[in-house]
């Protein structure tokens, strides 16, 4: 079982990029997917069109989980919502639109989900990508009794993030740890790391938290690797198999 953890304030299960495996990734259904198994906290992507609204994607490009082609970067915002991001998926998420940022917190805050908001900037938009998403969900989730956390494989981005809304939580991503990964998450001041699951140890994770922070695995889809994360000692969790490893795992 997770122990109690003084630095990581947040679900211990999160469901990745929404639905995990079982609704069509960063979209709206996906959110309510993983609200209705019983998820207090959901993991998705946040970047920005070409006309510099965010909105939920992962890839830099449309061709895999919409109908649409080409690069986010160079769409307009008008033209994205119109994309079908679900037939991909299954037919009945058929018309299952990108959703926009905005629209993507608010349901968090009407169904009291707590997010997990990675900046997934587009090549060169890392600074704007940061600066933007970080000031709307300031405003967004303004109130919230648990504030979304950022986290970012991009450096610059959660650079921009902190000028523009210190007060949110900041964490790194990481596949492998750096060197130099204690000096890179005082810069940022983040309270948490996140880490891919199969480059933790229990060494590697008693040495993250004795810098007072949190430490998240991911993306653990095998419940035994899920068990082993947990009698390590990490923190939390994110996971695609959200009907197996599910929100009372641990």
């Amino acid at each position: 079982m997770l122990t109690e953890r003084p630095y990581w304030p947040y679900p211990r299960i999160v469901a990745h990029r929404g639905g995990g495996l079982l609704a069509p990734e960063n979209t709206l259904a996906a959110l309510r997917y993983a609200r209705n198994l019983g998820f207090e906290g959901v993991e998705f992507d946040v970047k920005l069109t070409g006309d510099d609204v965010p909105v939920l994607l992962h890839d830099d490009t449309l061709e895999r989980t919409t109908d649409g082609s080409g690069a986010m970067a160079d769409m307009l915002f008008d033209v994205v919502t119109q994309l079908d991001a679900g037939s991909w998926f299954a037919n009945e998420f058929a018309g299952e639109s990108v959703p926009a940022f905005a629209a993507a917190s608010a349901l968090c805050k009407e169904t009291g989900l707590w997010a997990n908001i990675e900046l997934k900037p587009s090549p060169g938009e890392e600074h704007k990508t940061g600066r933007i998403v970080a000031r709307m969900a300031k405003l967004l989730w303004s109130g919230a009794a648990l504030p979304p956390l950022l986290s970012s494989f991009s450096l610059e981005a959660l650079k921009a993030a902190r000028s523009q809304a210190p007060e949110l939580p900041r964490a790194l991503l990481c596949n492998e740890i750096p060197d130099d990964w204690e000096a890179s998450l005082d810069q940022l001041d983040c309270v948490a790391m996140h880490v891919a699951f199969d480059h933790l140890s229990a060494e590697v994770v008693a040495a993250i938290q004795a810098t007072r922070r949190g430490v998240l695995a991911y993306t653990v889809n095998d419940p035994l690797d899920a068990v082993e994360l947990i009698e390590m000692g990490v923190d939390a969790l994110v996971t695609d198999q959200i009907d197996v490893i599910g929100p009372h795992f641990a």
